[in-house]
């Protein structure tokens, strides 16, 4: 071997020079968001002390999540801290179940 930095042989050929790969196209998404209900269509179901009650958690920065309308049963509004990791529930006389026994998707 030859002293010296090794060089190497680059045929030139009759194909194309080498573009940059195209930035793959991004599909549109499919997905829809949930439907958002305005706070009064929540609200409206609700019974008046479990009303007063929500008023009452919202000036704590507590926020109505959802409300589960069960066949045959009262409303049960669920309520998540500012922080989403808590959650409460409203029972129908307007008291607080701090430990409820719902269970919460994931």
């Amino acid at each position: 071997m030859p002293p010296g930095p090794a060089l190497a042989n680059v045929v030139a050929g009759p194909w194309q020079p080498a573009r940059p790969a195209a930035p793959a196209r991004r599909t549109p998404e499919r997905r829809k968001p949930a439907p958002s209900l305005a706070a009064e269509a929540l609200r409206e179901s609700l019974t008046p002390p479990q009303l007063v009650t929500l008023e009452a958690m919202e000036i704590f920065r507590w926020r109505l999540a959802f409300v589960r309308r069960p066949l045959f049963q009262p409303p049960i509004p669920v309520l998540f801290d500012a922080d989403d990791t808590r959650h409460v529930v409203i029972r129908e006389d307007g008291t607080l179940d701090e430990q409820p026994t719902l269970k919460l998707r994931g």
